[in-house]
């Protein structure tokens, strides 16, 4: 897919306007997805899951991990074992459960900036929109590193992850805790989503969402969760920054 020109942008945001009934659209903040949008990390991620689960005999596709990311940790096994009809862990088994997949997710090494996620972040800071971090991650080997690889963008004051929510995506309450912390609007606001159950988070916060295929997924599954744009990389988001924002 090419990147997107200023005659299909006004298209999507004209669909939204449609979508949501707002009546303007005046972006002043991005709130960024994580894993998969500015870390490269959704191929350990779903490796590492993957074996978390094969440790008590449970099958684990890794596609299911894509199409699971943007859930708590805590949710994403709770839904699996519920799928399965077996007996819930408690709260310490889960804990347990999450503690080793981190541990296997830190056994590759150091964290991948995701390609060209730190142009992309460059060109919103010097239009002056605002940011912020909106994950369902509670992977500190990640969030603890946050301002090495992305200086002076994030800090505790606009960083929402799993701990700071009760739901997590695909309900809207990051997204929405997101906008509250930028003190911004949705209409004011972009989404940047490379997951499916994270667009649907964004759609459901009136937010215009923009799909970045980063993964394994087809562009339809994004597309079909409500993205309001889907676009391939995020050399395809810079080029729209640059161009049309």
């Amino acid at each position: 897919m090419k990147s997107i020109d200023k005659d299909s942008l006004q298209v999507a945001v004209a669909a939204y306007l449609s979508r949501t009934g707002s009546k303007e659209f005046k972006p002043s903040a991005f709130l960024f997805d994580m894993d998969g949008v500015i870390f490269d990390s959704m191929p350990r991620h779903s490796q590492a899951w993957r074996r978390a689960f094969a440790d008590i005999g449970i099958d684990f596709p890794l596609r299911e991990a894509y199409m699971q990311e943007g859930k708590t940790g805590k949710a994403t096994i709770y839904d699996i074992y519920l799928r399965l009809g077996l007996e819930p862990l408690s709260e310490e088994e889960m804990k347990a459960f999450y503690k080793r997949k981190s541990r296997y997710f830190e056994e590759f090494g150091d964290p991948i900036p995701m390609k060209n996620a730190d142009k992309v972040l460059e060109a919103v800071k010097q239009k002056n929109y605002r940011i912020a971090l909106v994950t369902g991650s509670g992977q500190e080997s990640l969030l603890g590193t946050l301002n090495v690889y992305y200086p002076g963008c994030f800090d505790k004051g606009n960083v929402v992850s799993a701990a700071d929510v009760k739901k997590g995506k695909p309900d809207p309450e990051p997204y929405l805790m997101g906008l509250e912390r930028l003190g911004v609007n949705p209409w004011e606001a972009i989404v940047v989503e490379n997951a499916p159950l994270g667009v649907q988070a964004g759609v459901a916060a009136g937010i215009f969402t923009i799909g970045v295929n980063t993964g394994i997924l087809e562009d339809k599954v994004l597309s079909d969760a409500g993205a309001d744009l889907v676009l391939p990389d995020m050399g395809a988001l810079l080029d729209l920054v640059n161009a049309a924002f």
